[in-house]
């Protein structure tokens, strides 16, 4: 399946010197109530890249930021690439040991932002680093950039216990940003485009490489990317061109987006992808399609070929389905002999193309297991065996048909079972783990941990566990201890006849028993809790996320209290008072505010 030539000029040039060519003038990023122009970008970003090469930062050098979603990321980000060094997202929420693991891993040379515990690598706070004014001179560039020199290292999870990172060359940063042009993605000039992705997670790439072409980039904050109301008023406030949005989060902000679209307006370009897109959801975006509110495109792509290989725009003529590769790829679908499958019949997915990175860093073994020679172009150049399971259909469209091992999607994140049943082995009370991915439990499908215990420890134990070791949406929702694990004909552990974990309230978190719910306010939040995490029997002591809630599911909840009490309920609050008595207080308290200033208040 070999696809159409890109533009060379725009895909040879670095992005840098094509951001030098957008007007200073020009809005380059909105962050609340903080705006900044192109000049400013680049005037900062120089200043910043001086002070980064004479801490030792310049090509195949890695720089850590260690900083939360907003300007100062970006605007770090660009002067990383500025003085000719790679980035490595390190986000500030994930364990402490996860940290320590990441720089030390990949080899990091400073970090910007806070300390890395653990470490004595040199730091430089953003409020410093980024704090100096004045002109700053000749434009600032290392002695030599080449297009084959590191542009980032992006950590995706491990089937061998440990995440593995990435390596992205800033040929292939500058490749995917012209076929996202070339295919019509990148459309509107002077777009605006929200940043609504984690930086660890590679859909942000697709996002700030949109700057570079003279895009204004948009950060979406955590509060308001977690609250459908406030991101569809940002849309509309900000008149954003461009969003990108796993399905999952897309679920919950299509309806308030449709409410909030103007007859006339220009649609909204929502790109969808990092998880299958099911036929009830595509079928909603092809009707708002239609109705003029979005146009939707399906995006399929793996960490290791630049993110995006694939685009599908979503219609109601069509089925779920991955699309035709973007110009400039080529995708084979092999057998195992790794010879081609006919039209119709299944076979795996390898890429191949400029986009295709260069490995996983420090990792030869594992690099040349994924990264294996190209047997079309047979002229040494190399395709990425990306492990799912692919059927061609007519014109040339794949259909995804799922994984050919245990690596599994779950909003919007690659996860590796083996990573997440390493963590629970390294618990000294547990002899052997596995873990599931289930559709069957209560309001979402979500994680199961099962485990052979070689002594006692508590489910509750085993969340802490591996919470300390594992990000946040690779922590079981339950677990289950077993006596033995079922096995297949060949020996080999028989996942789809794990048991089905029985979902009990959590322990209570004080007082000597389970209360019932007390008061009209309880018992209706206790109904919500009920109907959005799927089990009966909620207790006033119950913590919504050892019953299984995760962020969407707050999300769902915070929508439902909406619903029923007409009171907005930020997600923060959610996170903040996990215990329904303690929620169901805040709520009280929200309506008293309410009562008493008949304006809606921003809380």
């Amino acid at each position: 399946m070999e696809t159409t030539a890109i533009d060379d000029q725009k895909s040879s040039r670095d992005l840098l010197d094509r951001l030098g060519d957008v007007p200073a003038d020009r809005t380059a990023v909105l962050d609340g109530d903080r705006a900044m122009t192109f000049g400013a970008l680049r005037d900062q970003a120089a200043r910043t890249a001086r002070l980064l090469a004479e801490h030792g930062a310049g090509p195949e050098r890695v720089v850590a930021l260690h900083l939360p979603r907003g300007a100062d990321l970006l605007l770090s980000l660009v002067a990383t690439l500025t003085a000719g060094a790679a980035y490595l997202p390190v986000a500030p929420k994930l364990p402490a040991d996860r940290k320590h693991y990441l720089v030390t891993d990949a080899g990091a040379d400073l970090v910007i932002g806070e300390p890395i515990p653990g470490t004595d690598l040199p730091c430089l706070p953003a409020a410093e680093l980024l704090g100096t004014a004045g002109p700053c001179g000749p434009a600032f560039r290392p002695e030599e950039v080449r297009p084959d020199d590191l542009a980032y290292v992006i950590y995706t999870s491990g089937s061998t216990g440990r995440p593995k990172g990435v390596e992205i060359t800033r040929r292939a940063a500058s490749a995917l940003l012209a076929e996202l042009e070339s295919a019509g993605i990148a459309a509107t000039d002077g777009g605006r485009v929200g940043w609504n992705a984690s930086p660890s997670f590679d859909a942000s790439v697709q996002q700030w490489v949109r700057l570079c072409r003279g895009d204004t980039i948009v950060m979406i904050d955590e509060e308001t990317r977690t609250d459908p109301e406030l991101f569809a008023a940002l849309v509309a406030e900000t008149g954003l061109t461009d969003l990108d949005i796993t399905p999952s989060h897309a679920e919950h902000l299509l309806e308030p987006l449709a409410a909030r679209h103007r007859p006339g307006a220009p649609p909204l370009t929502l790109l969808v992808g990092g998880e299958a897109i099911g036929p009830a959801l595509w079928e909603r975006l092809a009707a708002l399609a239609e109705a003029g509110v979005l146009r939707a495109v399906n995006l399929y792509g793996p960490t290791e070929c630049t993110v995006d290989a694939t685009a599908a725009w979503i219609a109601a003529a069509d089925r779920p389905q991955l699309g035709t590769v973007l110009p400039g790829l080529s995708a084979r679908l092999l057998d195992a002999g790794l010879r081609p499958v006919a039209e119709g019949e299944i076979g795996e997915l390898y890429l191949a193309g400029v986009r295709v990175g260069r490995g996983y860093r420090r990792r030869p073994v594992l690099t040349a297991e994924r990264f294996v020679a190209d047997v079309s172009a047979a002229d040494g150049s190399r395709m990425y065996r990306t492990g799912d399971r692919c059927r061609l259909l007519p014109g040339g469209r794949l259909e995804y048909l799922g994984r050919a091992d245990g690596q599994i999607k779950l909003r919007g994140h690659r996860v590796e079972t083996g990573e997440i049943e390493a963590a629970l082995a390294a618990h000294p009370a547990v002899a052997e783990a596995a873990v599931a991915l289930r559709e069957d439990l209560g309001g979402a499908p979500g994680l199961v941990g099962y485990y052979r215990a070689a002594g006692q420890v508590t489910a509750a134990e085993l969340r802490d566990h591996a919470a300390g070791r594992l990000a946040s949406y690779m922590v079981p929702t339950a677990f289950v201890a077993v006596d033995r694990f079922p096995t297949t004909s060949n020996g080999k552990l028989d996942r789809a006849a794990l048991p089905l974990p029985v979902l009990e309230p959590a322990e209570p978190e004080a007082g000597p028993a389970k209360d019932a719910p007390l008061g009209r306010i309880e018992g209706l939040i206790a109904g919500v809790w009920s109907e959005v995490l799927e089990r009966p029997g909620i207790t006033a002591d119950a913590n919504f996320f050892k019953l299984g809630g995760h962020s969407l599911l707050a999300i769902k909840l915070a929508a439902r209290v909406r619903a029923e009490l007409g009171v907005r309920l930020p997600v923060r609050e959610v996170y903040q008072h996990p215990l329904l008595r303690d929620l169901a207080a805040r709520i009280e308290a929200l309506l008293a505010e309410a009562a008493a200033d008949p304006q809606p208040a921003a809380v």
